[in-house]
């Protein structure tokens, strides 16, 4: 058992003394209290992983604290102790938040047993919760038999069934979260979760609080304790997508984490320990990046244990045909009409793909609506063919006039406005032609509406 912070609210003070001293030999840290408002107070100010109250109490009893922690969303485990139970007074306590209950006399294997069987429930709630969030996210697999995937399924079978920490590269599109699912499902960690968080994605200011958790009043706005990615990982595996656009304060502190097992929740001074696998993934050269201030040098080489680059479609154009029809078949294609016309597939390989495997499966989704249910023709698929924009200098373009800083807006909201054209609208791909990252690019587009609508 996991060593927990355990409240324990009786008024009797020996029999609190006798669970601090069965509680503490078990490894726990505990807290005590000789009434219902005291544990209350006290489970406002802790992050506690269980509460063992009495049922009568003064001041405040066991139920109505009960209640009160529910009210104020304090989502802690309860369990309920008595010398004057009944099978109503059980009952009254599971309907409102109990999680367990128990009566006097009892010994120390009963009460191990009961705390073990609350945490356990406690933990598979909250994985549940984010399995719930994960529904729609299930690992499709890998799709190819060229040379190039058949080396990225052979580094995958021979780095899942160690611990080793692991570095994947490769371009946007190329399927490094399935690689991290993989590598996952064939790990002896398989059972527990699979936990992925996409640095580019959320803001720099959210990161920290997703990854770390923290405590209900750790900021303006933490009106509840939060459980952070790294303890849902605990036990399995926490994927970091686009990791060079971590913040690289927040860079130390992951590397911190790695090195020492530990971590603290934003607002708490208890220390967590750990027992997770690393999976770091980039759409960047790792060293260009060092070399740009993107990535630091030492977290680079703690997660670059094993390396997995994954090639580019346009180098291995021979996995196209299993590709359409994989992705023909997800979006519900059916009928007895032949897929694709003759010649299509040669057609697909004369494109450089910048997109990667995602950019296919877009344009196979538009064929399969543009082909209403017939055969996939070269018409149905529109490549976008024109040449990346040329850099400009001050002789080649006519500027402005005004401040700089409002000379440098328009010409940013010209660039933005004919990549997306070109782009009909895909903001990855976008982000990609403009040399920034997307989550750049969405800040920049939600600073231009709010400039239009002043």
């Amino acid at each position: 058992m996991n060593p927990s912070y355990i409240l324990v609210a009786d008024d009797e003070p020996h029999m609190r003394r006798v669970l601090e001293i069965m509680l503490r030999q078990m490894g726990h840290t505990v807290f005590s209290a000789g009434d219902g408002l005291e544990a209350l107070e006290l489970a406002r100010q802790n992050p506690l992983d269980l509460i063992i109250t009495d049922m009568r109490m003064p001041h405040m009893d066991g139920i109505t604290l009960l209640s009160r922690l529910r009210e104020e969303g304090l989502a802690v485990p309860v369990i309920v102790i008595t010398a004057h139970g009944t099978v109503e007074s059980a009952v009254d306590a599971m309907k409102r938040g109990a999680s367990d209950y128990l009566l006097r006399p009892f010994d120390l294997e009963a009460l191990e047993l009961a705390i073990e069987r609350v945490l356990g429930s406690a933990r598979m709630s909250r994985q549940n919760a984010f399995l719930r969030e994960e529904l729609n996210r299930g690992w499709e697999g890998f799709v190819g038999t060229s040379a190039p995937m058949q080396a990225v399924y052979q580094h995958i079978r021979q780095v899942a069934p160690s611990k080793a920490t692991v570095m994947i590269t490769g371009e946007t599109g190329t399927g490094k979260e399935l690689a991290a699912r993989a590598i996952h499902a064939a790990s002896p960690r398989a059972e527990r979760l699979f936990v992925p968080i996409n640095c580019a994605a959320i803001p720099a200011e959210m990161l920290e609080s997703e990854l770390f958790g923290h405590e209900k009043g750790a900021f303006t706005g933490a009106v509840k304790e939060r459980v952070g990615k790294f303890e849902l990982a605990d036990g399995g595996t926490l994927f970091l997508d686009e990791l060079t656009e971590m913040p690289m304060a927040l860079q130390a502190k992951l590397l911190r984490v790695l090195q020492e097992g530990t971590l603290e929740r934003l607002g708490s001074n208890r220390t967590i320990t750990l027992d997770l696998r690393m999976i770091a993934a980039t759409n960047r050269d790792p060293r260009q990046a060092i070399a740009d201030g993107q990535l630091r040098e030492d977290l680079f080489y703690r997660l670059n244990v094993f390396a997995i680059a994954l090639p580019p479609l346009r180098e291995r154009k021979e996995d196209i045909p299993g590709l359409v029809t994989h992705f023909a078949a997800k979006h519900g294609r059916s009928g007895a009409t032949p897929l694709a016309e003759p010649g299509l597939y040669e057609h697909l390989a004369t494109y450089a793909w910048p997109g990667n495997v995602r950019e296919l499966e877009n344009m196979v989704e538009r064929a399969l609506v543009l082909a209403g249910g017939g055969t996939l023709r070269q018409v149905h698929f529109v490549f976008d063919t024109q040449p990346p924009v040329p850099a400009v200098g001050a002789s080649d373009v006519s500027l402005p006039e005004g401040p700089m800083h409002e000379v440098v807006e328009a010409l940013e909201r010209r660039m933005i406005e004919a990549a997306l054209s070109r782009c009909d609208g895909n903001k990855t791909r976008a982000a990609a032609q403009l040399g920034i990252s997307e989550r750049t690019l969405w800040y920049k587009l939600k600073k231009l509406r709010s400039d239009d609508e002043e």
